[in-house]
């Protein structure tokens, strides 16, 4: 896999909302020359909840077009977004902090291509300033036909009498009756995960053969690692898993993560436990926005900002109240702080005119399954808040259900149990919200 950042060299024109696409191409539209992240409503302070319109538009030569799969990967894009390549649809995305990647291979051709962003943004959409626009990080992958699942590798770690077992599942694909060859269909392929420490030192190998199919394969296996350094908040210590899909002897796809070997455990009684050591949660809620900077991810501010939190005693956080940047997952894993990770301010039932109640039936699964599947491997995850304040889970009945139904989606992409399923509420002297509060884990 070659995964490559694509920031730079964007160009932006703000518009009136229900801009036709084709008055984009006219003579007279100012495109402004920018790069990501970017965030369109922090420019006027004296407006920012303006609703708008934002266009963005690069122009791209593809290096391997017509032996690769082609994909653009955002990180973040508030909200209501739509993707065209070469002025025809690649995609679209309703919710503005769920991560989201789009095939553009076919929408490609040789030499010189285009890609145009739609960001909708109405308002008011949120209780709090929200930003507008991409936001978050780009990037644009290129794949063999045969390779691993975007966030299809899954690692739990656990400890057992003789050890600690990582077992490892992990997705592949051979997409080659779309792109290319269609002789891959039930070749035989081999997967191997290596385990490596924070010095590159290999700790535990192993690997077993696979049958590549047109359909997802998961191929499961399990290392041993005797006695492993653990993660903790005093020493956040990170091993590296290198995944590899070979097929005829060749590495088709390689993928590289971080994760670390901790036990967590809750007790209704005792509180919460690391490792077997109780720890007290001194906590924060914290906003996705860097203050005077805006939505804009920028990691050196967010470091900063997360290094006053843990000098004035912090070491925790809930992302309050949606799902986090990859760099503050990141950061927590290599700083030492638990994370609290949060889907939804609400579901069903809105709380501001245009916030994401208007898409959540329709959108609810493909969002946790982005937001599971991306962060359940970081060692600095402890719980997956389905909701803050959620007017549904005390209204009537029909909250009980989406409790269920968000408890169970978080399941299924974790069910190993990497975090644990919770729900922010103040809404507990109701007998529905305590009905709901029964049926997640913490």
């Amino acid at each position: 896999m070659i995964k490559k950042l694509f920031n730079d060299g964007w160009k932006f024109s703000k518009q009136k909302l229900d801009t036709p696409p084709e008055m984009l191409d006219q003579d007279g539209i100012e495109w402004l020359d920018i790069d990501l992240p970017h965030d369109w409503l922090i420019y006027d302070t004296n407006n920012l909840y303006e609703a708008s319109e934002g266009w963005y538009k690069k122009t791209f030569v593809p290096e391997s077009i017509g032996d690769k799969v082609i994909s653009i990967r955002f990180e973040g894009v508030y909200m209501d977004s739509t993707v065209f390549v070469n002025g025809k649809k690649a995609g679209e995305w309703k919710y503005g902090y769920s991560t989201f990647e789009f095939d553009i291979t076919e929408h490609l051709v040789p030499g010189e291509n285009e890609i145009k962003v739609r960001v909708v943004y109405r308002s008011p959409n949120s209780r709090w300033y929200s930003g507008a626009g991409i936001y978050r990080n780009v990037w644009l992958i290129a794949t063999e036909p045969a390779h691993f699942v975007s966030d299809g590798i899954y690692i739990s770690a656990k400890k057992g009498a003789e050890g600690w077992k990582v077992e490892v599942d992990a997705e592949i694909i051979d997409e080659s009756d779309k792109y290319g060859d269609v002789a891959g269909e039930n070749q035989d392929a081999v997967v191997r995960h290596t385990i490596i420490d924070a010095d590159g030192n290999v700790t535990a190998v192993c690997e077993q053969k696979a049958a590549l199919r047109h359909d997802t394969v998961v191929d499961s296996q399990v290392l041993t690692v005797g006695d492993p350094r653990l993660w903790s908040l005093e020493d956040p210590y990170l091993y590296k898993l290198k995944s590899e899909l070979i097929v005829e002897g060749q590495v088709k796809d390689t993928v590289l993560q971080n994760f670390g070997f901790r036990t967590l455990r809750f007790d209704c009684n005792e509180g919460f436990f690391l490792n077997d050591v109780h720890v007290k949660l001194h906590g924060t809620c914290e906003h996705h926005d860097l203050g005077a900077l805006g939505a804009a991810m920028n990691k050196t501010a967010l470091r900063r900002q997360i290094t006053m939190l843990k000098e004035m005693g912090v070491n925790s956080i809930r992302t309050s109240h949606n799902m986090p940047a990859v760099e503050l997952m990141d950061l927590a894993d290599e700083m030492g702080v638990l994370i609290v990770s949060e889907a939804f301010d609400m579901w069903e039932r809105s709380k501001t005119e245009y916030d994401y109640a208007r898409f959540f039936n329709e959108w609810c699964e493909r969002d946790v399954a982005s937001w599971v599947r991306r962060d359940r491997n970081h060692p600095s995850i402890i719980m997956w808040s389905i909701g803050n304040e959620i007017y549904d889970t005390h209204a009537d009945e029909r909250g009980l259900e989406i409790t269920k139904m968000l408890r169970d989606l978080v399941k299924k992409h974790d069910p190993k149990q990497n975090g644990y399923v919770t729900i922010g509420s103040n809404y507990m002297r109701w007998d529905n919200a305590q009905r709901c509060m029964e049926e997640v884990e913490v």
